[in-house]
């Protein structure tokens, strides 16, 4: 099992991730990526969902129109882990 990413292994986790924030209220983090249209968000959430799938590791999201937004959090641990840091990097770079 994962194990949650605390103190000084958290924060530098998190430095390695460009725009993720702490969600509000909880052990995760989240991000919205915004696409040039529906198309594009829709093509992303599914190579997306081919790594999640491939990492077991899936994401909480949402879509509108050209917007996805992400939620990212361990449920088995309780909150953020390397898997979330992970998978968060992933998406940034299918986003590109």
């Amino acid at each position: 099992m994962a194990q949650k990413l605390t103190g000084q292994a958290r924060k530098e986790a998190l430095a390695t991730l460009s725009g993720w924030n702490e969600a509000a209220g909880r052990d995760a983090i989240s991000k919205k990526f915004v696409f040039k249209d529906f198309n594009q968000a829709f093509g992303f959430m599914t190579r997306a969902a081919l790594v999640a799938e491939k990492m077991d590791h899936h994401p909480e999201w949402f879509n509108v129109y050209k917007t996805v937004e992400v939620t990212l959090s361990t449920h088995d641990a309780g909150g953020l882990t390397e898997l979330d840091v992970k998978l968060a990097g992933a998406m940034d770079r299918l986003a590109g």
